[in-house]
């Protein structure tokens, strides 16, 4: 399972028209487990995420990697 921590966040409330449903959610850069670089996620589930905080590779949808906040 690939995880990581959170490099920085954003909650998007004007999203893109193919998105605006799903508005308002959070995007984060995370820094990847085992030196694989940077990748920009969506962040899912009810908690939000801060700078810091180590995630876990949820689903992925439409090319877009789900991440969501370890237990």
């Amino acid at each position: 399972m690939q995880s990581g921590i959170v490099y920085t966040e954003t909650v998007v409330h004007s999203a893109p028209e193919q998105f605006v449903a799903e508005a308002p959610y959070q995007l984060a850069i995370v820094t990847l487990d085992g030196n694989s670089g940077r990748q920009t996620v969506r962040i899912t589930g009810n908690t939000r995420v801060t700078i810091g905080d180590k995630v876990h590779f949820d689903h992925q949808r439409e090319g877009i990697p789900f991440f969501r906040k370890a237990e």
